[in-house]
């Protein structure tokens, strides 16, 4: 495979979010539903950034694994719903069939 910095045209050096942003550009250039797509053109686009990410997951997990500290920081959002305005549990009345 081609390198696939050239395939999204970054330097070697982008960031992330620049990949992220290169990659957006280039689907949308030669999507099919674009006036001239070029399928090929969109596979390559596509397993580069693929290759691109796994290699960033990659280095993630091995910083993350030689950190000296022995633990990871997992970051824990918490979501609380409003307060409800009456039970959460609702019944109506009873019927008896005989």
């Amino acid at each position: 495979m081609a390198d696939p910095y050239a395939v999204l045209g970054v330097s070697r050096d982008a960031t992330p979010a620049e990949i992220t942003a290169a990659y957006r550009r280039a689907v949308r250039a030669c999507h099919p539903d674009t006036e001239h797509p070029d399928p090929g053109r969109l596979a390559a686009v596509i397993a580069a950034y693929r290759m691109l990410r796994a290699k960033q997951e990659d280095a993630g997990k091995a910083s993350a694994e030689s950190s000296t500290s022995g633990s990871t920081s997992i970051p824990v959002r918490v979501h609380r719903r409003p307060s409800p305005r009456g039970p959460d549990l609702r019944a109506g009345p009873a019927r008896h069939d005989p």
